[in-house]
């Protein structure tokens, strides 16, 4: 027993003495180097290195030099009145109150605001974004030698967040270099230029992160444009306005928005693309509004399940949810809802930005050849593109839109394929929502199980499902309806409806695989 121990112990030693020879022997032919895990010194850069740097760096000072005199800080100043204090008389006459308030009771407070912008022309216009001017009763320009001037909005648009102002008496200003943001690519170095958290002039550097993004949160109504620009320079309040300048100093977006929780930088800018703010800039100045072709449509990005029942081999389009009014040039050209857009004027529709970037070259009056899946079958459609109506209809959410504790079940029946429950729609929420008739025919969702198919596609005490657009065509008006229209749909197939959402006061295109 000794003995086997010692023979082991004896093969063990022999070994440990070959590996330190074999490292000897390596060493001196310098294959192995000894060192730490964790250097204590970096490795120098090499001389190509820090050059390659110090450009970088010049690169930025010179594009600082050239771009920051031509950018703004913008003051907006509004004449919000303020009621007054004092509790109202009860013993004085019918209207007393509403006289005393025309002599005093209630006082106009200035309230204000700061942004960005930046001269696009020698004669003093300026670019910037609606938001920073919208409702002003006085516009106050900064210039960064300090001259300060009262600016006049010359035109803006809400649907793109674009706004042009204009300055006179300023002489020979500087102005910035408009560049393409099609060529933009993701990971080049930009800066961004503006007035954040009244820390006037402040130049920022990042990188393109990201390009075509759509902020839903943004979204105003059925013509908005969300094509956003995306960079990780710092953004915070009061850089709204400013340019998002390249490595070779023009400008390729206007800086609007944030991603944050707190309101303030986390990483996330956005910024317009300046092909689109250049076109409205020229209707704006030429016009005075813009003129803007549309197809007249509502549209979704396109999900696994809307690619699927559509016979698409691939997750892109834009799908069709609604049509902006009964005069819509797409639906006169013969497109439905349900249809997923795939190529639109020669150019391929990856996603509702690139829809909405293949149009908007065009004009009012010209005609477009668009083409679509629609269920398995490629449909081409030539649409007379119509112009953006000069004051399209907001839609507002109502708070009180979504049923509440006043939606009690009635004849409730559930679904087991959706994993949903639906009922009738009840007198009082149709009346208290406004409802149209065609919503009033429908039957209102009150409860979706968290294991179900429908799971975060559509909503308790919110969605009403109107019709069922695949594997068949069927209005719902009733149980007995999609009862029906759910009969010969089997597992893993996809099932297309169309619902009415009440908190956004409008139809959406849900495909579910059941």
């Amino acid at each position: 027993m000794s003995s086997n121990k010692f023979a082991r112990a004896r093969i063990a030693g022999y070994v440990g003495i070959a590996f330190l020879c074999g490292l000897i022997f390596a060493s001196g032919f310098d294959l192995t180097h000894f060192s730490w895990a964790q250097s204590k010194t970096a490795p120098k850069p090499s001389v190509s290195e820090v050059k390659s740097l110090a450009e970088v760096g010049s690169a930025f000072e010179a594009i600082a030099d050239h771009v920051t005199p031509a950018v703004v800080s913008i003051q907006n100043e509004r004449l919000a009145p303020q009621r007054s204090r004092q509790r109202a008389n009860p013993n004085a006459p019918p209207g007393f109150e509403d006289l005393m308030r025309q002599f005093g009771g209630e006082s106009q407070q200035p309230q204000e605001s700061s942004g960005s912008g930046f001269i696009v022309s020698k004669d003093g216009y300026i670019l910037t974004n609606n938001h920073v001017v919208a409702d002003a009763d006085k516009l106050t320009v900064t210039l960064l030698d300090r001259r300060t001037f009262t600016a006049k909005v010359v035109g803006r648009d809400p649907t793109t967040d674009v706004a042009v102002i204009k300055i006179d008496g300023a002489g020979d200003l500087p102005v910035v270099s408009l560049g393409d943001d099609a060529s933009a690519r993701v990971g080049q170095w930009v800066l961004a230029i503006g007035n954040p958290l009244g820390l006037d002039f402040t130049v920022t550097a990042g990188i393109v992160s990201a390009k075509g993004r759509g902020l839903a949160g943004l979204a105003q109504d059925n013509y908005s444009i969300q094509d956003f620009i995306q960079t990780d320079a710092a953004i915070n309040p009061g850089n709204s306005g400013g340019p998002l300048v390249n490595i070779r100093g023009e400008v390729i977006g206007i800086n609007s928005a944030i991603a944050s929780n707190t309101g303030y930088y986390a990483g996330y800018g956005f910024a317009i693309p300046v092909t689109l703010a250049r076109q409205v800039m020229n209707d704006l100045i030429e016009f005075g509004k813009v003129k803007r072709a549309v197809l007249g449509v509502s549209i979704q990005p396109v999900t696994p399940a809307d690619a699927k029942g559509a016979g698409l081999p691939d997750i892109r389009g834009a799908k069709v949810s609604a049509f902006t009014d009964d005069d819509s040039p797409a639906r006169k050209a013969g497109m439905e809802i349900g249809d997923i857009i795939i190529t639109a004027a020669g150019t391929k529709v990856e996603t509702v930005p690139s829809l909405q970037r293949a149009i908007r070259g065009y004009k009012p009056g010209q005609t477009v050849e668009v083409e679509v899946m629609r269920f398995g079958s490629k449909k081409t459609f030539r649409v007379k593109l119509a112009e953006v109506p000069d004051d399209p209809a907001q839609r507002v959410a109502s708070s009180d839109t979504r049923g509440g504790d006043g939606v009690e079940p009635v004849d409730a029946r559930s679904y087991d394929k959706l994993g949903l429950t639906v009922q009738p729609v009840p007198s009082a929420m149709a009346t208290q929502a406004r409802l149209s008739d065609d919503a009033r025919r429908g039957l209102l969702i009150t409860d979706v199980s968290v294991t179900g198919p429908a799971y975060r596609e559509l909503f308790a005490r919110r969605d009403i499902i109107l019709r069922v657009l695949n594997p068949v065509k069927k209005e719902i008006m009733n149980a007995h309806d999609l009862d029906t229209a759910l009969s010969g749909i089997k597992r893993g197939e996809v099932i297309t409806l169309v619902v009415y959402d009440t908190a956004a006061q409008s139809t959406r295109v849900v495909s579910i695989q059941l």
